[in-house]
């Protein structure tokens, strides 16, 4: 094991040294090389099957590569393009591309905002949806002025639908028992192990999350086109509808193949440049008020969420969000505050935490305004509550103001395969969070403690925020979640929109005049490479010396674990190669 050790250093060693050398290769070239003009002509260009971000990776050791577009960035692009006199049109290609329903929704803002400039918008497709997904693809492309379609091509809008996996019976199978409780009915998130169906609420739910959706979707389409909303929904009835019907029925301008385009868009001697490289290329304006945005995308966890060396740097972890609101709380230039949220939810402690300090930093004279995208639900939600406003897009999911925890008891799975346990113990309920057995009664009862507690600390802090009455909150809360649109008629939400509509609270709040230029400046600061090797390295030898288990140490003693038997082998030792045992916590 000696030799896997320092086998393990000399690769770390190497690894950390040639990334090391390869960020001062490109610093150097960032600062020696000129950067190409742009050219007197261009044609914005997209490829939206690449999918959309909501944020980039700020670690320069990530593997979650993206080639995709950041949604900010190419929303600011496209509002800058339309006041550039170079920029003649935009086009975008795309088929089935991975996009939530909120991100098509600000994408369809952006491109009715720049389509006032009186430029060409053109979407192309080979397939609109193809086999799956075309509801979504169409009615993002019904936000363009034109839509040209593959001769060979179709659209296939042929609705909504929502679907999920039950493990009931599975359970059951293998003798495992699914021990949840929820605050309320509406929670159904553990029905999936407690249930073989939807329940009733589940159901409820559902369905009007894609009825909203349907109406939303038809309403912009018949807007758009042109077209009555009853035959929008009888033509997705009879999707999916081939290239020459979907000409005859009006819902695309032209079949061609690209290269036809292509031509058509350059034929003044414009030149293809993608949206990306066009963002970069581009500049700040002087004048613009700077504005710190503040993301918080994924699982709300405690933590600073820099345990993973070779993750992206995005999460809505309590303190990286903590230490990102103080910084930009106690910066002086920093007029307000963007909160961009993308989350489900997560942890109790850790979305009361950020709660705490979008307060603290609104108590410090910045002003808040929260954007929702694709999601704020649960634990997402309850982050935004302490904002001065909240804006969502008519299908952000939104609320889910309840709360569930539970474990599967496996017990009886172990004696079913042949593993047994055994345990010491002090206390009476230290054994209430094992998976190895169910909760006893007193274990029950500390936990409905623990969820009345939770609920009613949600649901009075979002009755405070939101100024609604108890009996108002328990209708619309109890696990309930919402589309924007809904969302807002019922008070949980200020306005519909997204970046457009946040930056138009920002500048009221910040007594601003209505068209000052915005620059968003990310918090926390970016660290630079040397910072989170050497932050790792610290966190490692911390973990190690105090017996603990950071996620990085864990990472680092399981691949000794699999490489120990391939050292074996070099030396000659008789041992098997197998895959450690895994284990959750």
């Amino acid at each position: 094991m000696r030799l896997v050790g320092r086998i393990l250093v000399t690769v770390l060693a190497v690894i950390g040294g040639a990334v090391l050398l390869f960020a001062a290769i490109g610093t150097w070239s960032a600062l020696h090389t000129k950067p190409v003009p742009l050219p007197g002509k261009i044609v914005l260009s997209l490829d939206l099957d690449e999918g959309v971000t909501e944020g980039h990776s700020n670690n320069p050791f990530s593997l979650r590569l993206h080639k995709g577009y950041e949604l900010k960035d190419a929303v600011e692009s496209l509002d800058r393009a339309a006041r550039d006199g170079r920029v003649t049109a935009v086009v975008a290609r795309f088929s089935a591309p991975p996009l939530g329903m909120a991100q098509v929704q600000e994408l369809r803002d952006a491109l009715a905002a720049f389509r006032h400039s009186g430029k060409r918008v053109v979407a192309f497709s080979s397939s609109l949806g193809g086999f799956g997904g075309g509801s979504q693809a169409y009615y993002l492309a019904s936000g363009f002025h034109e839509i040209w379609l593959q001769p060979s091509g179709d659209v296939g809008m042929t609705g909504y639908r929502v679907e999920s996996p039950f493990f009931k019976h599975l359970l059951e199978l293998l003798d495992i028992k699914a021990e949840f409780g929820g605050r309320y009915e509406y929670k159904t998130a553990i029905d999936i192990f407690t249930h073989d169906k939807f329940s009733k609420e589940g159901r409820e739910s559902m369905q009007m999350l894609i009825d909203s959706w349907t109406r939303q979707t038809v309403e912009g389409i018949a807007a758009a086109r042109g077209l009555p909303p009853v035959e929008v929904r009888a033509l997705i009835d009879r999707a999916p509808l081939m290239a020459d019907e979907a000409l005859q029925a009006k819902l695309v301008d032209r079949l061609a193949y690209w290269d036809e385009l292509e031509k058509d868009l350059t034929a003044t001697g414009a030149k293809m440049i993608d949206l990306n490289d066009y963002a970069v290329r581009s500049h700040a304006e002087p004048t613009a008020i700077k504005v710190a945005l503040i993301s918080g995308i994924g699982t709300v966890q405690e933590g600073d969420g820099e345990d993973d060396l070779l993750g992206d740097g995005q999460s809505m972890s309590s303190r990286r969000l903590e230490k990102a609101f103080k910084d930009a709380t106690t910066d002086s230039d920093v007029k307000a505050i963007l909160f961009r949220i993308d989350s489900p939810g997560g942890a109790y402690p850790a979305a009361d935490a950020i709660w705490r300090a979008v307060g603290n930093a609104r108590a410090g004279g910045k002003p808040v305004v929260v954007s929702m995208g694709d999601v704020a639900a649960s634990g997402g939600y309850y982050g935004a509550m302490a904002a001065d406003r909240i804006v969502a897009e008519p299908g952000t999911i939104t609320g889910s103001i309840g709360v569930f925890a539970g474990k599967l008891n496996i017990g009886d799975f172990w004696k079913k395969i042949g593993v047994s346990w055994d345990e010491v113990h002090q206390g009476k309920n230290s054994g209430m969070w094992s998976g190895n057995s169910g909760f006893t009664p007193a274990e029950w009862d500390r936990l409905n403690v623990m969820l009345d507690h939770t609920y009613a600390d949600f649901t009075s802090k979002a009755e405070a925020a939101r100024h609604l009455s108890p009996e108002a909150m328990d209708k619309l809360a109890r696990g309930r979640v919402w589309p924007g649109f809904e969302a807002k008629q019922l008070g949980l939400v200020d306005e519909l929109g997204g970046y457009a509509e946040a930056f138009a609270l920002i500048r009221q709040l910040a007594k601003q005049p209505t068209q000052m230029p915005i620059q968003l400046v990310a918090f926390p600061r970016e660290k630079t490479p040397f910072e989170i090797l050497l932050d790792f390295a610290k966190k490692g030898q911390l973990s190690a010396a105090i017996g603990g288990h950071s996620a990085a140490f864990e990472r680092m003693a399981t691949l000794a674990t699999v490489l120990a038997p391939v050292a074996a082998l070099i030396e000659g030792e008789d041992r098997s190669l197998t895959m450690p045992p895994l284990q959750a916590h």
